[in-house]
């Protein structure tokens, strides 16, 4: 069955001590644990600190039980002895599995619950009924304000007040919006936007044309990334972006940096950088790595990561997104890149650099001694890591 799991208490206590802001070895020793066996914790929970004093979810299973699910399916334990361990019944488990396993059949518990969330949100639009279509009265009476010129948005609020003991009189402004504009959902007839302050008949999108979106779907935001990443207690936790080419050339080279031993990965991306482009060459350069490097991702919210989720599962890499204009939260990718502009010029075309080029490139910046590593190299500080000696010496906590 593989190594038996941290008993629950001992975990449990762990977990206590993390929250107290112990590092992850004190909290090791003061639970009882070995080092390893504390850094596995974190690895294998995602490093999100789980609230194991509140109740948990008689319906829904949450964030932390998908970490503990992953733990105890990683250590090759059966559907019943993860039920047993979560308190839940095995058909739960068992369709937890079935629904969310990639397709090596490894379990992802960010991935997980990200479906999960997409799945419940889903239902709740199918289950939303039309209510400006079905409530006569509330109909009428929003009819009546729309034709004395009031926005939406002050009957949407006049209705809580006129109406404080009757919910079902109450509407929020964008659906009389939605109503009034699209017509499927049913109720107000169009006529009514000329009562609008705009007057207009067809509504302008929110977003101005090649504006970003805020976010994609099933994003997992960098306030859930693990505190073992932020601390860089554990290798193989990645921050990426693009470095950008002439506009006229619409070139791009992705680069990765391992936030641990400022180890630096470069991207070949031929025809552009589209997501499929993007998925592609991460995948493959991932497949270079062995499972212990293969930790997790922090990205900023360009549409290249729009196929994050077949990312995630292709290389068992959870990913995780900065806030909208926030370098900062990649301060170590940043500062690599602006290393890598001595090698890669602005307002030049990049695809000029194959990947046999951009390796070497990578090579090169890998063998610079760094300060943050008592002047040793990412590439020294790597292999010290595989071969299985001591964490490298001064590893800070700057970018």
């Amino acid at each position: 069955m593989g190594r038996p799991p941290i008993p629950i208490e001992v975990e449990r206590e762990f977990w206590v001590q993390v929250r107290s802001g112990l590092s992850v070895v004190d909290a090791a020793v003061s639970a009882g644990v070995s080092r390893p066996s504390g850094q596995r914790l974190f690895a294998r929970s995602g490093g999100v600190i789980p609230s194991l004093a509140e109740p948990v979810s008689t319906v829904r299973l949450s964030l932390d039980e998908r970490h503990r699910i992953a733990a105890l399916r990683k250590a090759r334990f059966g559907v019943r002895a993860i039920a047993a361990d979560l308190g839940r019944s095995p058909s739960t488990i068992s369709r937890e599995l079935r629904r969310n396993a990639n397709g090596e059949g490894r379990y992802l518990p960010a991935a997980a619950q990200s479906r999960a969330d997409q799945r419940s949100r889903e239902r709740g639009r199918k289950a939303s009924p039309a209510r400006l279509a079905t409530n006569l009265r509330l109909r009428r009476t929003v009819q009546d304000r729309l034709l004395d010129d009031h926005s939406p948005e002050q009957i949407a609020r006049r209705l809580r007040t006129d109406f404080p003991d009757e919910p079902e009189m109450w509407v929020s402004h964008e659906t009389i919006y939605q109503s009034l504009y699209v017509q499927s959902r049913g109720g107000l007839k169009r006529e009514l936007t000329q009562h609008l302050r705009t007057g207009r008949t067809l509504r302008k999108p929110q977003r101005r044309t090649g504006q970003r979106r805020e976010r994609f779907a099933g994003m997992v935001m960098i306030s859930e990334r693990p505190a073992e990443v932020e601390d860089r207690a554990v290798p193989g936790h990645w921050e990426g972006d693009l470095i950008l080419g002439s506009a006229a050339s619409k070139s791009a080279v992705g680069t990765l940096v391992e936030r641990m031993t400022r180890f630096v990965m470069l991207l070949h991306l031929p025809g552009g950088h589209t997501a499929d482009i993007v998925q592609e060459a991460m995948v493959t350069k991932m497949a270079t790595l062995p499972d212990q490097l293969r930790q997790s991702l922090t990205w900023d919210q360009g549409p290249e990561m729009a196929n994050h989720v077949q990312i995630a599962e292709a290389t068992g890499l959870e990913i995780y997104f900065c806030d909208p204009h926030s370098p900062w939260q990649r301060g170590t990718n940043e500062n690599t890149n602006g290393l890598l502009r001595q090698y890669l010029p602005k307002s030049t075309d990049l695809s000029f650099y194959g990947p046999g080029m951009l390796d070497n490139i990578a090579a090169q910046l890998n063998a610079r001694p760094r300060k943050t590593l008592d002047w040793r190299t990412p590439a020294e500080a790597l292999d010290a890591l595989l071969s299985g000696q001591s964490d490298p010496p001064g590893v800070a906590l700057t970018p």
